[in-house]
């Protein structure tokens, strides 16, 4: 997955004003107790990134596409 595909998933799932809150003010462990944004920047796989949110908003399974 593309970062541009990420931001997507994000917007099409969050809305495109609570998209950018989640990924700058969300916590999640699974990221190493970083914001999805921080996971980005540093390096993180776009696509472990979205998973990760899935999981910690409990996102079904058939939504993640």
């Amino acid at each position: 997955m593309r970062v541009t595909e990420f931001w997507d998933r994000m917007r099409e799932r969050f809305g495109t004003e609570y998209a950018d809150s989640v990924a700058r003010d969300q916590v999640i462990g699974a990221l190493g107790d970083r914001s999805p944004y921080d996971a980005l920047v540093a390096g993180e796989d776009p696509k472990a990134v979205w998973l990760a949110i899935c999981e910690h908003f409990e996102i079904p399974v058939r939504e993640r596409h």
